[in-house]
C-alpha cells in the first residue's frame, strides 16, 4: 500500500503539489488551443501540409537552438526560468485572438506567433525536467515523471472535448483567452515553490564565457562514454519520427475518412488523451522500478500504439475508433517517464540542461521529419495509408528498442553504480 500511495503522497506536497497542479492548469488550456489551432489552420487552407506546418514551425526552435539554450540552463535557477516562460506565453497566446479580433492577423503573423511561442516554450521542458529531481528523492522519480506525464495527459482528455464544443458555440479565437490564462495561472503557481539550486548553479566544468567547451562537455556526455543516453536518443529519435505526426494526422482522418467535424474531432483527442492518462497513472503508482521492468514496458507500448495506429486505417466507425486511440495514446504514454528517469538517474545535475536539450533536439529532427512525410503522405495518397506508416515505424521502434533493451539496463546499472560511488 505504501508503494501504490507515492503518487498521491507526491501530490500532496507543498512543492510538488504546486507545481503539478501549475502543469495541469497550463496542460488543460494546451488542449483547449491545439483543437481550436488546427482546426482552424485546416478550414482556412484546407491542406493537411498546412496543418503539420504548424508542427514544423513549433519544432524548429527547439531544433536549432535547443543545444544553446542547455548551456545557458544549466547556469540559470530553474524556477525563475520557468515563471518567465509562463508569463511570456500568457501575452503570446493573448496576442493571437486579440490581433485577429481587430483584424490583423495574417496566416503568415499566426505563424509568427507560433514560432515565438515555440522559442520560449524550448526552455520550459528541459527547465521542468531538471527541476523534478530536486522536489523528490531518487526512488520516486519514475512516478514524478509519470505524474507531469499525467498532466499532459489531463490536458489532452479534457481540453480537446470542451475545444470542440466551444469552438461550435463561441469560435476557435475566445478559446485561445483561456489558454493565455492558464499560462498566467501556471506561473502563480510556481512563484511559492521551494527547491535548492545551489548545487546545479556552482558545479561547472568549464568557465562561464567558454560556450564552445561547455557544449562540447554535453555531447561528450551524450555521444562518448555514456552509451545509455545514445541509444535512449536512438529509441526516441525513432519513436518520434512516428507518433510525432499522428495529431497532425488525425484531423484529415476524422474528416475526411471518418467524415465527422470539429466535436467529433474533439473527442477522439480526448480518447487520446484518455489512454495516455490511464496508462501514466499506473505507471505513476506501480511498485516495481528496476531498469529491466521499464524496458520492458517500453517495448510493449511500443507494440501496441504501432497496432492500434495499424488498425485505425481500416475502420470507419468513430467509436470504435476511438477505441483504438485510446490505445495509440497508452502505448505512447509510457516512453518519457522511463527515459526521463534513466536520463535523470545517469546525468549529473550541472550537466541536466546540456543532456536534455541536445536529447530533445535529436526527437525534434526525428518529429520534423516524420511530419513533413507523413503530412505529405495524407495529402498525396490517403490518411489511412499515412496511419499505417505510421504504425510500422512505431513497430520498428518496438523492435529496436528490445534488442538494445539488454545493453541499455546493463549499462544504466554500470553507470548508476559509478554516480552513487
Amino acid at each position: 500500500m505504501e508503494n501504490e500511495s507515492r503518487g498521491w503522497r507526491l501530490i500532496k506536497t507543498r512543492d510538488f503539489g504546486l507545481l503539478w497542479w501549475g502543469q495541469v492548469t497550463s496542460q488543460i488550456g494546451e488542449g483547449l488551443n491545439k483543437v481550436a489551432l488546427l482546426w482552424f489552420v485546416y478550414e482556412l487552407t484546407g491542406s493537411a501540409m498546412m496543418i503539420a506546418t504548424v508542427g514544423l514551425i513549433q519544432t524548429v526552435p527547439p531544433l536549432l537552438f535547443g543545444p544553446l539554450i542547455g548551456v545557458y540552463l544549466d547556469r540559470l535557477r530553474k524556477k525563475p526560468v520557468m515563471i518567465w516562460v509562463d508569463l511570456i506565453r500568457t501575452v503570446l497566446t493573448f496576442l493571437i485572438p486579440t490581433l485577429y479580433g481587430l483584424g490583423h492577423l495574417s496566416i503568415e503573423g499566426l505563424f509568427v506567433l507560433i514560432f515565438l511561442q515555440s522559442m520560449v516554450s524550448t526552455v520550459f521542458g528541459p527547465a521542468l525536467v531538471s527541476a523534478v529531481p530536486l522536489l523528490v528523492r531518487r526512488g520516486e522519480l519514475v512516478s514524478a515523471n509519470a505524474l507531469i506525464q499525467g498532466t499532459n495527459n489531463i490536458g489532452s482528455l479534457l481540453g480537446p472535448a470542451v475545444s470542440g464544443v466551444l469552438i461550435a458555440l463561441i469560435g476557435a479565437q475566445h478559446v485561445l483567452y483561456v489558454n493565455a490564462a492558464t499560462f498566467f495561472i501556471s506561473a502563480l503557481c510556481l512563484m511559492p515553490i521551494r527547491n535548492n539550486e545551489t548545487i546545479v548553479e556552482q558545479a561547472t566544468e568549464s568557465q562561464p564565457g567558454s560556450l564552445v567547451s561547455d557544449l562540447s562537455v554535453g555531447f561528450r556526455f551524450v555521444f562518448g562514454n555514456r552509451s545509455t543516453v545514445f541509444l535512449l536518443v536512438i529509441i526516441t529519435a525513432l519513436f518520434n519520427l512516428g507518433a510525432s505526426a499522428f495529431v497532425f494526422v488525425l484531423p484529415v482522418y476524422a474528416k475526411e475518412y471518418l467524415q465527422v467535424g470539429p466535436v467529433q474531432l474533439g473527442w477522439l483527442w480526448s480518447a487520446l488523451g484518455a489512454g495516455m492518462l490511464i496508462a501514466s497513472s499506473w505507471l505513476a503508482f506501480r511498485q516495481n522500478n528496476d531498469v529491466r521492468s521499464r524496458m520492458q514496458i517500453l517495448v510493449s507500448g511500443t507494440t501496441v500504439g504501432g497496432l492500434a495506429t495499424c488498425m485505425l486505417a481500416v475502420l470507419q466507425s468513430p467509436l470504435v475508433a476511438a477505441g483504438f486511440v485510446i490505445l495509440v495514446g497508452a502505448g505512447a504514454a509510457v516512453l518519457n517517464p522511463v527515459v526521463w528517469a534513466l536520463l535523470q538517474e545517469v546525468t549529473p545535475a550541472h550537466l541536466m540542461g546540456r543532456v536534455l536539450t541536445t536529447f530533445s533536439t535529436g526527437s525534434m529532427a526525428a518529429a520534423m521529419v516524420g511530419m513533413s512525410g507523413f503530412g505529405w503522405m495524407a495529402d498525396a495518397i490517403g490518411p489511412a495509408q499515412s496511419l499505417v506508416g505510421l504504425g510500422l515505424v512505431l513497430l520498428l521502434t518496438a523492435y529496436v528498442a528490445t534488442h538494445v533493451s539488454r545493453r541499455a539496463m546493463n549499462q544504466a546499472a554500470n553507470n548508476m553504480e559509478m554516480a552513487a560511488a
